[in-house]
Protein backbone atom coordinates (compact mmCIF):
# COMPACT_ATOMS: atom_id res chain seq x y z
CA UNK A 1 0.00 0.00 0.00
CA UNK A 2 2.86 2.35 0.90
CA UNK A 3 4.36 1.94 -2.44
CA UNK A 4 1.21 3.23 -4.52
CA UNK A 5 0.14 6.20 -2.20
CA UNK A 6 4.13 6.82 -2.83
CA UNK A 7 3.69 6.73 -6.52
CA UNK A 8 0.90 8.75 -6.24
CA UNK A 9 2.86 10.99 -4.92
CA UNK A 10 5.37 11.39 -7.18
CA UNK A 11 2.72 11.34 -10.29
CA UNK A 12 1.08 14.56 -8.12
CA UNK A 13 4.10 16.71 -7.33
CA UNK A 14 5.71 15.88 -10.87
CA UNK A 15 2.67 17.22 -12.93
CA UNK A 16 1.21 19.58 -10.33
CA UNK A 17 -2.00 17.55 -10.56
CA UNK A 18 -4.24 16.53 -7.43
CA UNK A 19 -5.90 13.13 -6.45
CA UNK A 20 -9.33 13.77 -8.66
CA UNK A 21 -7.31 13.95 -11.47
CA UNK A 22 -6.54 10.37 -12.06
CA UNK A 23 -8.99 8.35 -13.95
CA UNK A 24 -12.59 7.70 -12.58
CA UNK A 25 -12.07 4.13 -12.27
CA UNK A 26 -8.40 4.25 -10.34
CA UNK A 27 -8.35 1.69 -7.29
CA UNK A 28 -7.17 1.51 -4.10
CA UNK A 29 -3.52 0.47 -3.26
CA UNK A 30 -4.11 -3.00 -2.25
CA UNK A 31 -6.70 -3.47 -5.43
CA UNK A 32 -4.02 -2.70 -7.57
CA UNK A 33 -1.18 -4.61 -6.07
CA UNK A 34 -3.39 -7.84 -7.06
CA UNK A 35 -4.18 -6.37 -10.24
CA UNK A 36 -1.52 -5.56 -12.66
CA UNK A 37 -4.00 -5.58 -15.48
CA UNK A 38 -5.50 -2.52 -13.82
CA UNK A 39 -2.17 -0.51 -13.27
CA UNK A 40 -1.19 -1.11 -16.60
CA UNK A 41 -4.49 0.02 -18.26
CA UNK A 42 -4.59 2.89 -16.14
CA UNK A 43 -1.16 4.12 -17.69
CA UNK A 44 -2.72 3.36 -20.78
CA UNK A 45 -5.75 5.80 -19.89
CA UNK A 46 -2.88 9.09 -18.90
CA UNK A 47 -2.37 8.79 -23.12
CA UNK A 48 -5.89 9.62 -23.92
CA UNK A 49 -5.49 13.27 -22.24
CA UNK A 50 -1.80 13.53 -22.82
CA UNK A 51 -2.29 12.74 -27.12
CA UNK A 52 -4.76 15.56 -27.20
CA UNK A 53 -2.09 19.04 -26.69
CA UNK A 54 0.69 16.18 -27.86
CA UNK A 55 -0.77 16.67 -31.69
CA UNK A 56 -1.76 20.36 -30.88
CA UNK A 57 2.06 21.08 -30.25
CA UNK A 58 3.83 19.07 -32.97
CA UNK A 59 1.29 20.02 -35.51
CA UNK A 60 0.09 23.81 -35.15
CA UNK A 61 3.57 24.82 -34.87
CA UNK A 62 4.26 23.39 -38.09
CA UNK A 63 3.55 24.70 -41.56
CA UNK A 64 0.64 22.20 -42.88
CA UNK A 65 -2.30 24.03 -41.61
CA UNK A 66 -3.20 27.90 -40.71
CA UNK A 67 -6.24 29.02 -38.57
CA UNK A 68 -8.96 31.60 -39.79
CA UNK A 69 -7.78 34.25 -37.47
CA UNK A 70 -5.67 34.96 -33.95
CA UNK A 71 -7.25 32.88 -31.05
CA UNK A 72 -7.87 33.50 -27.21
CA UNK A 73 -6.94 29.68 -26.88
CA UNK A 74 -4.10 28.98 -25.41
CA UNK A 75 -3.39 26.56 -28.47
CA UNK A 76 -2.82 29.57 -30.25
CA UNK A 77 0.81 30.56 -28.56
CA UNK A 78 1.99 27.55 -30.55
CA UNK A 79 0.93 28.87 -34.15
CA UNK A 80 1.87 32.43 -33.27
CA UNK A 81 5.39 31.16 -31.34
CA UNK A 82 4.17 33.93 -28.73
CA UNK A 83 5.68 31.23 -26.32
CA UNK A 84 4.85 31.61 -22.64
CA UNK A 85 5.27 29.12 -19.41
CA UNK A 86 1.17 29.62 -18.11
CA UNK A 87 -0.88 27.43 -20.80
CA UNK A 88 -3.31 25.38 -19.64
CA UNK A 89 -2.72 22.77 -23.10
CA UNK A 90 1.14 22.47 -22.42
CA UNK A 91 0.30 21.97 -18.60
CA UNK A 92 -1.93 19.09 -19.81
CA UNK A 93 0.97 17.83 -21.72
CA UNK A 94 3.43 17.46 -19.30
CA UNK A 95 0.84 16.79 -16.45
CA UNK A 96 -0.59 13.58 -18.44
CA UNK A 97 3.08 12.59 -19.81
CA UNK A 98 4.64 12.38 -16.45
CA UNK A 99 1.39 10.87 -14.94
CA UNK A 100 2.69 8.21 -17.46
CA UNK A 101 5.68 8.03 -16.27
CA UNK A 102 4.79 8.12 -12.75
CA UNK A 103 2.34 5.02 -12.90
CA UNK A 104 4.59 3.09 -15.52
CA UNK A 105 7.46 3.32 -13.10
CA UNK A 106 5.44 2.05 -10.00
CA UNK A 107 4.52 -1.05 -11.86
CA UNK A 108 8.05 -1.98 -12.60
CA UNK A 109 9.10 -0.89 -9.48
CA UNK A 110 6.58 -3.54 -7.56
CA UNK A 111 7.28 -6.65 -9.71
CA UNK A 112 10.40 -8.54 -10.37
CA UNK A 113 10.92 -9.74 -14.30
CA UNK A 114 11.26 -13.11 -14.63
CA UNK A 115 8.05 -14.08 -12.66
CA UNK A 116 5.80 -14.91 -15.78
CA UNK A 117 5.92 -14.19 -19.63
CA UNK A 118 2.80 -12.40 -18.78
CA UNK A 119 3.64 -10.15 -16.28
CA UNK A 120 7.30 -9.59 -18.44
CA UNK A 121 5.24 -8.82 -21.27
CA UNK A 122 2.84 -6.12 -18.80
CA UNK A 123 6.19 -4.71 -17.94
CA UNK A 124 7.38 -4.45 -21.05
CA UNK A 125 4.78 -2.36 -22.04
CA UNK A 126 4.98 0.12 -18.68
CA UNK A 127 9.07 0.46 -20.51
CA UNK A 128 7.69 1.12 -23.99
CA UNK A 129 5.33 4.30 -22.50
CA UNK A 130 7.60 5.15 -20.02
CA UNK A 131 10.79 5.61 -22.98
CA UNK A 132 7.56 7.35 -25.60
CA UNK A 133 7.04 9.82 -22.88
CA UNK A 134 10.71 11.19 -22.31
CA UNK A 135 11.09 10.73 -25.94
CA UNK A 136 8.34 13.01 -26.84
CA UNK A 137 8.45 15.57 -23.65
CA UNK A 138 12.53 15.76 -24.38
CA UNK A 139 11.85 16.82 -28.10
CA UNK A 140 9.19 19.53 -27.10
CA UNK A 141 10.93 21.05 -23.99
CA UNK A 142 15.13 20.20 -25.50
CA UNK A 143 16.57 21.79 -28.64
CA UNK A 144 17.54 19.45 -31.46
CA UNK A 145 19.78 16.45 -30.47
CA UNK A 146 22.71 17.73 -33.10
CA UNK A 147 22.64 21.14 -31.26
CA UNK A 148 25.03 20.37 -27.75
CA UNK A 149 22.80 17.63 -26.61
CA UNK A 150 25.56 17.25 -23.71
CA UNK A 151 24.73 20.80 -22.26
CA UNK A 152 21.09 21.63 -23.64
CA UNK A 153 18.67 20.30 -21.13
CA UNK A 154 15.93 17.71 -21.79
CA UNK A 155 13.34 17.14 -19.03
CA UNK A 156 13.77 15.61 -15.55
CA UNK A 157 14.48 11.97 -15.18
CA UNK A 158 12.18 10.58 -12.61
CA UNK A 159 11.42 7.10 -12.87
CA UNK A 160 9.52 6.13 -9.35
CA UNK A 161 9.51 7.22 -5.41
CA UNK A 162 12.62 8.06 -3.55
CA UNK A 163 13.06 5.09 -1.00
CA UNK A 164 12.94 7.51 1.79
CA UNK A 165 9.92 9.62 0.69
CA UNK A 166 10.03 11.93 3.94
CA UNK A 167 13.32 12.93 3.90
CA UNK A 168 14.35 13.07 0.28
CA UNK A 169 11.36 14.10 -1.54
CA UNK A 170 14.06 16.34 -3.67
CA UNK A 171 13.36 15.72 -7.21
CA UNK A 172 16.60 16.27 -9.92
CA UNK A 173 16.68 18.90 -12.19
CA UNK A 174 16.22 18.67 -15.74
CA UNK A 175 18.63 16.40 -17.16
CA UNK A 176 20.61 16.87 -20.47
CA UNK A 177 19.22 16.19 -24.05
CA UNK A 178 21.89 13.69 -23.95
CA UNK A 179 20.69 11.84 -21.24
CA UNK A 180 17.11 12.05 -22.03
CA UNK A 181 17.25 10.28 -24.92
CA UNK A 182 19.43 7.78 -23.34
CA UNK A 183 16.58 6.91 -20.97
CA UNK A 184 14.24 6.91 -24.02
CA UNK A 185 16.17 4.30 -25.57
CA UNK A 186 17.59 2.14 -22.14
CA UNK A 187 13.15 2.01 -21.97
CA UNK A 188 12.55 1.10 -25.27
CA UNK A 189 15.05 -1.57 -25.69
CA UNK A 190 14.01 -3.23 -22.57
CA UNK A 191 10.52 -3.18 -24.24
CA UNK A 192 11.70 -4.74 -26.72
CA UNK A 193 13.05 -7.37 -25.13
CA UNK A 194 10.57 -8.12 -22.50
CA UNK A 195 7.36 -7.84 -24.84
CA UNK A 196 6.80 -11.56 -26.63
CA UNK A 197 3.04 -11.48 -27.21
CA UNK A 198 1.47 -8.50 -29.55
CA UNK A 199 -1.81 -7.54 -28.49
CA UNK A 200 -2.68 -5.42 -31.07
CA UNK A 201 -2.21 -1.92 -32.32
CA UNK A 202 -3.33 0.09 -29.65
CA UNK A 203 -1.18 -2.26 -27.23
CA UNK A 204 2.76 -1.50 -26.81
CA UNK A 205 4.40 -4.48 -29.05
CA UNK A 206 7.82 -5.40 -29.82
CA UNK A 207 7.48 -3.76 -32.88
CA UNK A 208 5.92 -0.63 -31.60
CA UNK A 209 9.13 -0.34 -29.54
CA UNK A 210 11.41 -1.18 -32.23
CA UNK A 211 9.40 1.44 -34.29
CA UNK A 212 9.94 4.66 -31.44
CA UNK A 213 13.95 3.20 -31.53
CA UNK A 214 14.10 4.23 -35.44
CA UNK A 215 12.35 7.47 -35.31
CA UNK A 216 14.69 8.38 -31.76
CA UNK A 217 17.76 7.39 -33.62
CA UNK A 218 17.00 9.27 -36.63
CA UNK A 219 16.58 12.19 -34.52
CA UNK A 220 19.96 11.83 -33.19
CA UNK A 221 21.12 11.05 -36.87
CA UNK A 222 22.05 14.59 -37.30
CA UNK A 223 21.10 16.66 -40.38
CA UNK A 224 21.96 15.82 -43.99
CA UNK A 225 24.80 18.56 -43.89
CA UNK A 226 26.46 16.87 -41.07
CA UNK A 227 25.25 13.02 -40.64
CA UNK A 228 26.08 11.51 -38.05
CA UNK A 229 26.53 7.74 -39.07
CA UNK A 230 26.57 5.65 -35.96
CA UNK A 231 22.86 6.60 -35.02
CA UNK A 232 21.97 6.38 -38.74
CA UNK A 233 23.09 3.03 -39.69
CA UNK A 234 20.97 2.00 -36.01
CA UNK A 235 17.60 4.12 -37.21
CA UNK A 236 17.80 1.55 -40.51
CA UNK A 237 18.73 -1.37 -37.98
CA UNK A 238 15.46 -0.85 -35.90
CA UNK A 239 13.30 0.37 -39.33
CA UNK A 240 14.36 -3.03 -40.52
CA UNK A 241 13.13 -4.88 -37.87
CA UNK A 242 10.27 -3.47 -38.41
CA UNK A 243 9.91 -3.86 -41.75
CA UNK A 244 11.15 -7.41 -42.04
CA UNK A 245 8.57 -8.45 -39.05
CA UNK A 246 5.98 -9.06 -41.48
CA UNK A 247 3.18 -7.86 -39.23
CA UNK A 248 2.35 -4.78 -40.87
CA UNK A 249 1.66 -3.87 -44.64
CA UNK A 250 1.15 -1.06 -46.32
CA UNK A 251 -2.33 -0.33 -47.09
CA UNK A 252 -3.04 -0.21 -51.01
CA UNK A 253 -3.56 3.17 -52.28
CA UNK A 254 -7.93 3.16 -52.14
CA UNK A 255 -7.76 1.76 -48.60
CA UNK A 256 -4.74 4.28 -47.70
CA UNK A 257 -7.53 6.98 -48.75
CA UNK A 258 -9.85 6.12 -45.90
CA UNK A 259 -6.96 5.52 -43.51
CA UNK A 260 -8.72 7.85 -41.21
CA UNK A 261 -11.94 5.43 -41.26
CA UNK A 262 -10.56 2.03 -39.90
CA UNK A 263 -10.27 1.39 -36.06
CA UNK A 264 -6.62 0.45 -35.04
CA UNK A 265 -7.57 -2.62 -34.89
CA UNK A 266 -8.90 -3.04 -38.25
CA UNK A 267 -6.02 -1.13 -39.80
CA UNK A 268 -2.91 -3.31 -41.11
CA UNK A 269 -0.45 -0.19 -41.45
CA UNK A 270 -0.94 0.72 -37.76
CA UNK A 271 1.62 -0.52 -35.38
CA UNK A 272 0.85 1.81 -32.07
CA UNK A 273 -2.37 3.89 -31.61
CA UNK A 274 -3.78 6.11 -29.02
CA UNK A 275 -7.34 4.06 -28.71
CA UNK A 276 -10.29 5.80 -28.47
CA UNK A 277 -14.04 5.16 -28.49
CA UNK A 278 -17.24 6.65 -28.65
CA UNK A 279 -18.57 6.16 -25.96
CA UNK A 280 -15.68 8.72 -24.14
CA UNK A 281 -17.31 11.15 -26.03
CA UNK A 282 -21.08 12.80 -24.50
CA UNK A 283 -22.74 15.76 -25.80
CA UNK A 284 -20.51 18.47 -27.52
CA UNK A 285 -17.21 16.59 -26.66
CA UNK A 286 -16.47 16.06 -30.30
CA UNK A 287 -16.26 20.14 -30.97
CA UNK A 288 -13.13 19.52 -28.24
CA UNK A 289 -11.42 16.81 -30.20
CA UNK A 290 -8.55 17.31 -32.32
CA UNK A 291 -10.61 17.02 -35.77
CA UNK A 292 -12.97 19.11 -34.10
CA UNK A 293 -10.72 22.51 -35.11
CA UNK A 294 -9.95 20.78 -38.26
CA UNK A 295 -13.60 20.16 -39.80
CA UNK A 296 -17.25 20.36 -39.41
CA UNK A 297 -18.73 16.61 -39.44
CA UNK A 298 -22.21 15.27 -37.91
CA UNK A 299 -22.82 18.84 -37.06
CA UNK A 300 -19.42 18.32 -34.15
CA UNK A 301 -16.79 20.78 -34.94
CA UNK A 302 -15.51 24.19 -35.07
CA UNK A 303 -13.61 23.87 -38.57
CA UNK A 304 -11.53 26.77 -37.88
CA UNK A 305 -9.00 25.46 -38.93
CA UNK A 306 -7.67 24.51 -42.88
CA UNK A 307 -5.34 23.06 -44.63
CA UNK A 308 -2.27 25.66 -45.79
CA UNK A 309 -2.30 26.97 -49.35
CA UNK A 310 1.64 25.36 -48.90
CA UNK A 311 0.29 22.51 -47.69
CA UNK A 312 -2.56 21.84 -50.89
CA UNK A 313 0.40 23.45 -53.41
CA UNK A 314 2.69 20.41 -52.44
CA UNK A 315 -0.45 17.72 -53.13
CA UNK A 316 -0.87 19.07 -56.36
CA UNK A 317 2.84 19.39 -57.32
CA UNK A 318 2.67 16.37 -59.68
CA UNK A 319 -1.08 17.01 -60.97
CA UNK A 320 -4.17 18.91 -60.07
CA UNK A 321 -6.33 17.19 -57.46
CA UNK A 322 -9.46 17.99 -57.98
CA UNK A 323 -11.91 18.17 -55.21
CA UNK A 324 -15.19 19.23 -56.85
CA UNK A 325 -17.95 16.67 -56.61
CA UNK A 326 -18.92 16.59 -60.51
CA UNK A 327 -15.40 16.23 -61.76
CA UNK A 328 -13.48 14.43 -58.47
CA UNK A 329 -10.28 13.24 -59.11
CA UNK A 330 -7.28 12.81 -56.95
CA UNK A 331 -3.87 12.51 -58.07
CA UNK A 332 -2.32 12.26 -54.98
CA UNK A 333 -4.08 9.88 -52.75
CA UNK A 334 -3.14 12.32 -49.53
CA UNK A 335 -5.82 14.50 -51.18
CA UNK A 336 -8.19 12.18 -50.17
CA UNK A 337 -8.03 14.14 -46.22
CA UNK A 338 -8.70 17.23 -47.98
CA UNK A 339 -12.90 18.17 -48.22
CA UNK A 340 -12.98 21.81 -49.48
CA UNK A 341 -16.67 23.25 -48.69
CA UNK A 342 -18.18 23.79 -52.20
CA UNK A 343 -21.11 26.17 -51.62
CA UNK A 344 -23.83 26.86 -53.60
CA UNK A 345 -26.14 29.88 -54.86
CA UNK A 346 -29.05 30.77 -54.14
CA UNK A 347 -30.38 28.55 -57.47
CA UNK A 348 -28.52 25.59 -56.22
CA UNK A 349 -25.62 25.87 -58.32
CA UNK A 350 -22.10 25.68 -58.07
CA UNK A 351 -20.22 29.06 -58.66
CA UNK A 352 -17.21 28.62 -60.67
CA UNK A 353 -13.73 30.89 -59.69
CA UNK A 354 -9.89 31.49 -59.98
CA UNK A 355 -8.50 30.93 -57.29
CA UNK A 356 -5.26 32.12 -56.57
CA UNK A 357 -3.08 33.67 -53.77
CA UNK A 358 -1.29 37.02 -54.22
CA UNK A 359 0.93 39.50 -52.37
CA UNK A 360 -0.59 42.16 -50.59
CA UNK A 361 0.38 45.53 -50.46
CA UNK A 362 1.14 46.91 -47.34
CA UNK A 363 -1.83 49.85 -46.33
CA UNK A 364 1.50 51.80 -45.08
CA UNK A 365 4.82 51.95 -44.31
CA UNK A 366 6.14 49.19 -41.77
CA UNK A 367 3.08 46.91 -41.95
CA UNK A 368 4.25 43.17 -42.32
CA UNK A 369 3.66 41.64 -45.43
CA UNK A 370 1.07 39.39 -46.26
CA UNK A 371 -0.82 37.16 -48.43
CA UNK A 372 -4.28 36.73 -49.40
CA UNK A 373 -6.85 34.27 -51.31
CA UNK A 374 -8.60 35.52 -54.35
CA UNK A 375 -11.88 33.55 -55.59
CA UNK A 376 -12.88 35.46 -59.15
CA UNK A 377 -15.73 34.84 -60.47
CA UNK A 378 -14.78 32.86 -64.48
CA UNK A 379 -16.73 34.08 -67.76
CA UNK A 380 -15.13 31.18 -70.61
CA UNK A 381 -15.88 31.87 -73.62
CA UNK A 382 -14.65 28.95 -76.42
CA UNK A 383 -10.45 29.27 -75.70
CA UNK A 384 -10.70 32.30 -73.66
CA UNK A 385 -10.84 32.53 -70.18
CA UNK A 386 -11.37 36.10 -68.48
CA UNK A 387 -12.06 36.98 -64.60
CA UNK A 388 -13.89 40.21 -63.18
CA UNK A 389 -12.48 41.78 -60.29
CA UNK A 390 -14.85 44.36 -58.37
CA UNK A 391 -12.93 46.98 -56.44
CA UNK A 392 -14.37 49.67 -53.93
CA UNK A 393 -12.50 52.99 -54.74
CA UNK A 394 -13.54 56.20 -53.31
CA UNK A 395 -17.09 54.11 -52.66
CA UNK A 396 -17.33 53.75 -56.12
CA UNK A 397 -17.10 49.87 -57.90
CA UNK A 398 -14.21 49.84 -60.06
CA UNK A 399 -13.99 46.53 -62.49
CA UNK A 400 -11.31 45.09 -63.75
CA UNK A 401 -10.68 42.08 -66.19
CA UNK A 402 -8.18 39.55 -66.71
CA UNK A 403 -7.76 37.21 -69.41
CA UNK A 404 -6.36 33.87 -68.41
CA UNK A 405 -2.88 32.56 -69.70
CA UNK A 406 -3.41 28.60 -69.50
CA UNK A 407 -0.51 26.45 -67.57
CA UNK A 408 -2.56 23.71 -68.26
CA UNK A 409 -5.96 24.11 -69.40
CA UNK A 410 -7.00 19.93 -68.99
CA UNK A 411 -6.41 20.39 -65.58
CA UNK A 412 -8.22 23.45 -65.14
CA UNK A 413 -4.68 25.76 -63.98
CA UNK A 414 -4.19 29.07 -65.37
CA UNK A 415 -1.74 31.91 -64.78
CA UNK A 416 -2.85 35.64 -64.11
CA UNK A 417 -0.81 38.67 -64.95
CA UNK A 418 -2.35 40.89 -61.93
CA UNK A 419 -2.14 44.80 -61.41
CA UNK A 420 0.35 44.67 -59.25
CA UNK A 421 2.72 43.04 -61.76
CA UNK A 422 3.42 40.05 -60.93
CA UNK A 423 2.26 37.21 -62.31
CA UNK A 424 0.13 34.54 -60.20
CA UNK A 425 -0.94 30.87 -60.62
CA UNK A 426 -4.10 29.15 -59.75
CA UNK A 427 -6.87 27.07 -60.74
CA UNK A 428 -10.37 26.76 -62.19
CA UNK A 429 -12.82 25.47 -59.13
CA UNK A 430 -15.72 25.77 -57.53
CA UNK A 431 -16.65 28.81 -54.88
CA UNK A 432 -15.46 27.48 -51.42
CA UNK A 433 -17.41 29.05 -48.55
CA UNK A 434 -14.74 31.84 -46.55
CA UNK A 435 -14.07 31.90 -42.52
CA UNK A 436 -13.50 35.31 -42.90
CA UNK A 437 -11.10 35.68 -45.84
CA UNK A 438 -10.18 32.22 -46.13
CA UNK A 439 -11.07 29.21 -47.86
CA UNK A 440 -12.19 26.24 -45.45
CA UNK A 441 -10.33 23.24 -46.87
CA UNK A 442 -11.32 21.20 -43.89
CA UNK A 443 -8.93 18.14 -42.65
CA UNK A 444 -10.53 14.99 -42.32
CA UNK A 445 -7.43 13.06 -41.57
CA UNK A 446 -8.41 13.40 -37.65
CA UNK A 447 -11.89 12.52 -37.91
CA UNK A 448 -14.54 9.95 -39.43
CA UNK A 449 -13.00 6.27 -37.21
CA UNK A 450 -15.54 3.44 -37.83
CA UNK A 451 -18.37 6.61 -37.84
CA UNK A 452 -19.87 10.11 -39.41
CA UNK A 453 -17.88 11.73 -36.21
CA UNK A 454 -15.08 13.38 -34.83
CA UNK A 455 -13.94 10.08 -33.46
CA UNK A 456 -10.24 9.67 -34.01
CA UNK A 457 -7.33 7.34 -32.75
CA UNK A 458 -3.92 9.37 -32.71
CA UNK A 459 -1.62 7.37 -34.65
CA UNK A 460 2.25 7.70 -32.57
CA UNK A 461 3.87 4.98 -35.33
CA UNK A 462 2.63 3.08 -38.54
CA UNK A 463 4.63 1.40 -41.11
CA UNK A 464 4.48 4.43 -44.03
CA UNK A 465 6.55 6.36 -41.71
CA UNK A 466 9.47 3.24 -40.67
CA UNK A 467 10.28 3.43 -44.84
CA UNK A 468 10.45 7.19 -44.69
CA UNK A 469 12.67 6.80 -41.64
CA UNK A 470 14.83 4.13 -43.07
CA UNK A 471 15.10 6.38 -46.55
CA UNK A 472 16.55 9.50 -45.00
CA UNK A 473 18.72 7.46 -42.61
CA UNK A 474 19.90 6.02 -45.91
CA UNK A 475 20.82 9.03 -47.48
CA UNK A 476 22.53 10.07 -44.57
CA UNK A 477 24.76 7.29 -44.97
CA UNK A 478 25.23 7.69 -48.64
CA UNK A 479 23.22 4.72 -50.02
CA UNK A 480 21.47 6.64 -52.21
CA UNK A 481 19.78 3.64 -54.43
CA UNK A 482 18.46 2.17 -50.97
CA UNK A 483 16.90 5.18 -50.11
CA UNK A 484 15.43 6.02 -52.96
CA UNK A 485 13.70 2.21 -53.06
CA UNK A 486 11.84 3.40 -49.67
CA UNK A 487 11.48 7.02 -51.01
CA UNK A 488 9.43 5.25 -53.75
CA UNK A 489 7.83 2.87 -51.96
CA UNK A 490 5.80 5.46 -50.26
CA UNK A 491 5.79 7.72 -53.23
CA UNK A 492 4.04 5.11 -55.73
CA UNK A 493 1.75 4.49 -53.09
CA UNK A 494 0.26 8.06 -53.28
CA UNK A 495 0.91 9.08 -56.63
CA UNK A 496 0.71 6.49 -59.73
CA UNK A 497 3.83 6.15 -61.16
CA UNK A 498 5.31 9.31 -59.51
CA UNK A 499 8.02 7.61 -58.12
CA UNK A 500 11.40 9.90 -58.00
CA UNK A 501 13.71 8.67 -61.04
CA UNK A 502 17.01 9.65 -59.29
CA UNK A 503 18.60 10.42 -55.47
CA UNK A 504 21.78 12.07 -54.45
CA UNK A 505 23.47 14.15 -52.20
CA UNK A 506 22.24 17.40 -54.22
CA UNK A 507 18.29 16.39 -53.91
CA UNK A 508 18.00 13.95 -50.98
CA UNK A 509 17.02 16.25 -48.41
CA UNK A 510 14.93 17.98 -50.31
CA UNK A 511 13.08 15.22 -51.91
CA UNK A 512 12.51 13.41 -48.44
CA UNK A 513 11.71 15.91 -46.31
CA UNK A 514 8.86 16.72 -48.95
CA UNK A 515 7.45 13.18 -49.02
CA UNK A 516 7.33 13.28 -45.41
CA UNK A 517 5.59 16.21 -45.25
CA UNK A 518 3.29 14.92 -47.39
CA UNK A 519 2.58 11.35 -45.50
CA UNK A 520 3.07 12.24 -41.95
CA UNK A 521 0.84 15.58 -42.40
CA UNK A 522 -1.74 16.16 -39.30
CA UNK A 523 0.08 13.59 -37.56
CA UNK A 524 2.47 15.73 -35.05
CA UNK A 525 5.66 15.52 -36.71
CA UNK A 526 5.99 18.17 -39.15
CA UNK A 527 8.01 20.98 -36.93
CA UNK A 528 10.07 18.75 -34.81
CA UNK A 529 11.38 17.11 -38.69
CA UNK A 530 12.25 20.44 -40.06
CA UNK A 531 14.26 21.93 -36.81
CA UNK A 532 16.28 18.46 -36.32
CA UNK A 533 17.71 18.61 -39.23
CA UNK A 534 18.99 22.21 -38.71
CA UNK A 535 16.35 23.97 -41.21
CA UNK A 536 14.08 26.90 -40.88
CA UNK A 537 10.40 27.12 -40.75
CA UNK A 538 8.59 29.25 -43.65
CA UNK A 539 5.18 29.55 -43.63
CA UNK A 540 4.37 32.17 -45.96
CA UNK A 541 1.06 31.43 -46.84
CA UNK A 542 -2.72 33.29 -45.94
CA UNK A 543 -3.04 33.33 -42.43
CA UNK A 544 -2.53 35.46 -39.43
CA UNK A 545 0.44 34.00 -38.61
CA UNK A 546 4.27 36.31 -39.30
CA UNK A 547 4.07 35.16 -43.17
CA UNK A 548 7.45 36.47 -43.98
CA UNK A 549 9.35 35.52 -41.00
CA UNK A 550 11.81 32.57 -40.86
CA UNK A 551 11.77 30.72 -37.39
CA UNK A 552 15.49 29.72 -37.29
CA UNK A 553 15.91 25.83 -35.53
CA UNK A 554 17.96 27.56 -33.19
CA UNK A 555 15.36 30.44 -32.97
CA UNK A 556 14.55 29.90 -28.91
CA UNK A 557 10.92 29.74 -29.35
CA UNK A 558 11.59 26.06 -31.48
CA UNK A 559 11.42 24.61 -27.72
CA UNK A 560 8.50 25.29 -24.95
CA UNK A 561 8.58 26.81 -21.63
CA UNK A 562 8.27 24.37 -18.81
CA UNK A 563 4.86 24.86 -17.39
CA UNK A 564 5.33 27.41 -14.77
CA UNK A 565 2.85 25.59 -12.48
CA UNK A 566 5.47 22.39 -13.14
CA UNK A 567 7.92 24.75 -11.61
CA UNK A 568 6.10 25.67 -8.33
CA UNK A 569 5.06 22.48 -7.24
CA UNK A 570 8.44 20.44 -8.15
CA UNK A 571 10.04 19.40 -5.11
CA UNK A 572 13.79 20.73 -6.24
CA UNK A 573 14.95 23.05 -8.78
CA UNK A 574 13.44 23.15 -12.40
CA UNK A 575 15.21 25.20 -14.44
CA UNK A 576 13.47 26.88 -16.92
CA UNK A 577 14.16 27.24 -20.92
CA UNK A 578 16.02 30.28 -22.41
CA UNK A 579 12.93 33.43 -22.67
CA UNK A 580 15.48 34.83 -25.53
CA UNK A 581 17.71 33.95 -28.34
Amino acid sequence: MKKILMGLMVATAVSSCDIDRLPKNSMDGDMIVNNPDAMVTGTYAQLKQWSDPMHRLGEYAGDNMMIRGSSTDAFYEFISYARTPNNYRLQNFWDYGYKAIAQSSNIIKLYAEGESAEMDNKLGECYYIRGMMYFYLCRAFGKPYYQSPETNLGVPIVNGTPDDVINDLNFPDRSTVKDTYAQAISDLKKAEALITVNKGHSYASKEAAQAMLSRIYLYMSGTYKNPNAEYARLSVEYADKVINSGKYSLLGRAQFMKYNTFKPEDNAETIFAVKRVATEFSGDDHYYGIGGMYSNIGGMGWGEMYASAKYIDLLNETGRNDWRPDRYSIVDARAAFIEPTYSKDDKGKYSTVFRFVKQDVPKKAGDPLTTSYMQLPVTINGGTVTVREVKKVDDKDVVKDYTLKAVNAAQQTYSIAYEDGKTYEGVIDYYISLNRAYPQFYIVKCSREGEESQLHSPVISRLGEIYLNRAEAQAKLGNYGAALNDLNTIRNRSIVNGGYTSLDANNASKLIDKERQLELAFQAERSYDVFRNGEPLNRTYPGPQKQFEDIAPTDFRVTYFIPQDAINSYPGKLTQNPTSN
